[in-house]
């Protein structure tokens, strides 16, 4: 109980402390000042996840590593479960490999998400002081995030409960655009992650592909539910995660990936384009000849011509 009071307090510190900077643009009864605030509160939470993003990026890594050891054990134990389920748990704890830590930065923010939504739904919407709104410094912020509208909806206006809000039809429309938005991103990230960095041998490849079709029907299900300001939030921590997944596979791909043997492709167009010569895998150089790479044909060796003396250069030698 005084871990879930303290993300509470946590969580609507930083979106009155956010409210405050935005204050200064939009004024402090304005909905784009508590939107932004929000928005705020998606960089400093996903700035914080950034060392579990770092682990999860290793653990895929050791994934990959471990294919072949993870293939004998499955052809050995082939007709035991239970003894293969065995072998590959000792071997994911010799190596250090979690399966699941590329779930952990979305099981991590779901505490978030929930205080977030306990925040408007139980204390913006009816007003009842929660987190650091029952503090008298933020007391009066809380009318001013229960007025608070963008397009003529109040940030805790929810698709199921539009006909409590002053404009239920405009309510219901942003919810279901920004449910579309929310599970549209989900998708693509997950997508993104399957088709470009994912080796067609990894095992969790299935569970993955499954990932990438449940979740965007749960939200979209359970979107009916969220309040405004948690669709936003959670469409804004998408974008976050395509804009950080898409630089982490441009640059430091999955080995044997299809992200990765684009990056080889790009490194070998831009030294082509510049005139440098290539490196293959094998550590043999390829010239470059007017912006294509070509193969170095051999240079064949042989005796230089022999001129007739009267062409050499030089004085005729004196007659003796």
């Amino acid at each position: 109980m005084f871990l879930w009071e303290w993300l509470l307090d946590a969580v609507s510190w930083i979106l009155v402390t956010w409210h405050g900077v935005f204050s200064l643009l939009w004024g402090q009864d304005s909905g784009w000042s508590w939107v932004f605030a929000i928005v705020g509160l998606v960089v400093v939470i996903r700035i914080l996840l950034v060392p579990l993003f770092v682990r999860q990026i290793r653990a895929q890594r050791n994934m990959q590593a471990i294919q072949p050891q993870l293939k004998e054990i499955q052809a050995k134990y082939a007709g035991d479960r239970e003894r293969q389920s065995q072998e590959m748990m000792k071997l994911y704890k010799e190596t250090g490999t979690n399966p699941l830590s590329s779930c952990l930065p979305i099981f991590l923010q779901m505490p978030i998400f929930f205080a977030l939504f306990r925040v408007l739904q139980y204390g913006v919407a009816r007003e009842t002081p929660i987190g650091v709104f029952a503090w008298d410094r933020y007391a009066h912020l809380l009318a001013s995030a229960h007025d608070a509208e963008i397009f003529g909806v109040p940030l805790y206006g929810t698709f199921v409960n539009a006909a409590v809000t002053p404009n239920p039809q405009n309510t219901r429309f942003l919810a279901v655009v920004l449910i579309i938005l929310m599970s549209t991103t989900s998708f693509i990230t997950q997508r993104q992650l399957l088709l470009k960095n994912t080796a067609s041998d990894n095992p969790i490849a299935r569970q993955m592909k499954l990932m990438m079709y449940i979740f965007p029907v749960m939200f979209a299900v359970g979107g009916l539910n969220f309040p405004i300001g948690v669709l936003i939030y959670w469409f804004t921590t998408n974008l976050w995660t395509m804009g950080q997944q898409f630089w982490v596979i441009r640059n430091n791909p999955q080995p044997g990936t299809p992200a990765a043997l684009a990056a080889e492709e790009r490194r070998a167009r831009r030294a082509a384009k510049k005139g440098l010569p290539v490196p293959e895998p094998d550590g043999t150089v390829t010239p470059v000849i007017e912006g294509e790479v070509v193969p170095e044909a051999p240079k064949p060796r042989t005796q230089p011509k022999r001129q007739p003396r009267s062409k050499r250069s030089g004085p005729p030698p004196k007659s003796k």
